[in-house]
């Protein structure tokens, strides 16, 4: 068992951080808001810390779950950074969905402080995180990797180092422009089975066992059809994902029109007041412009 901290207790990382204790690990928390990491701590019997820093200080694995780049560089550099209070050979795996570069920068700097730094970003939503059942796609040199990949099992159902620092985060991306697609695809077929008068969830018992299946349409279909969106990945975090996958397409020429219409109608559901709801959302902008909803 390893003595860890864990940064950041969202409805990713307070589950997370939970199935670290479980699993026996000594584990202190931080959190932005100080009360949840003393909830966290009352309700696992870990320790709260004030800042990054003094999570950090003696911890092998210091773990990391936080909304976007600017928070990600906050919870590691300054005076009270993480980096700061790491020893030297402690490794600083990264769970945040982010833009390769801040992910490459960071590792340079680790790396010059005597540190190891695994960019891990996860999939399989809150219900993922509170099942232990997330996939964990990792970029960073493999020591590192081979390091720091038994702690991750304690929430990870599939853990693979896929490249070089960054290489976690271009497979999250691709996770999310695939995401994008199916579940525009599946709002469609929904909305098209609405509109020509048949019962979706009949018809989803059908074709979810053949080509079309998916995680998408096997777990949100009846409640995209029951129009409730409260399930999962907000509409706000997904365009943050999508807005990072467009500019790297950018920067790498690889086009994504898909991904950049998706992006769009997000936008859109955003404007309906839906940037809370969850990413099938997407039905509900049909339906509004059917003048259905």
């Amino acid at each position: 068992m390893a003595r860890v901290a864990f940064l950041g207790l969202g409805v990713m990382g307070y589950p997370m951080a939970g199935h670290l204790a479980k699993a026996g690990h000594e584990v202190t928390v931080y959190n932005r808001t100080a009360a949840k990491a003393e909830k966290w701590a009352a309700e696992h019997g870990g320790k709260a810390a004030p800042t990054p820093r003094e999570a950090a200080q003696g911890a092998e694995f210091v773990l990391c779950c936080v909304g976007n780049d600017a928070d990600l560089a906050s919870v590691c550099r300054g005076e009270d950074g993480a980096f700061a209070g790491m020893k030297p050979g402690a490794i600083f795996v990264d769970h945040t969905t982010v833009s390769a570069k801040i992910t490459r920068d960071l590792e340079a700097e680790a790396r010059a402080a005597g540190l190891g730094f695994v960019d891990a970003p996860v999939s399989g939503g809150q219900a993922g995180a509170e099942n232990g059942v997330l996939s964990i796609m990792c970029g960073g040199a493999e020591g590192d990797y081979a390091a720091a990949e038994p702690v991750m099992q304690a929430y990870g159902r599939t853990v693979k180092r896929l490249g070089e620092s960054g290489s976690g985060q271009i497979a999250k991306m691709m996770n999310q422009i695939c995401i994008a697609g199916l579940v525009q695809g599946l709002a469609e077929a929904l909305r098209f089975g609405e509109k020509a008068g048949m019962d979706g969830k009949a018809v989803v018992e059908v074709i979810q066992g053949g080509a079309a299946g998916s995680w998408q349409m096997a777990n949100r279909h009846a409640t995209m059809l029951d129009n409730k969106f409260d399930y999962g990945f907000a509409v706000d975090w997904m365009r943050k994902d999508l807005g990072i996958c467009l500019q790297t397409g950018d920067e790498i020429g690889a086009p994504l029109p898909m991904t950049a219409m998706v992006d769009q109608f997000y936008k859109d559901v955003q404007n309906m007041g839906g940037g809370r709801w969850d990413t099938s959302s997407l039905i509900a902008r049909l339906r509004r412009v059917d003048g259905d909803a």
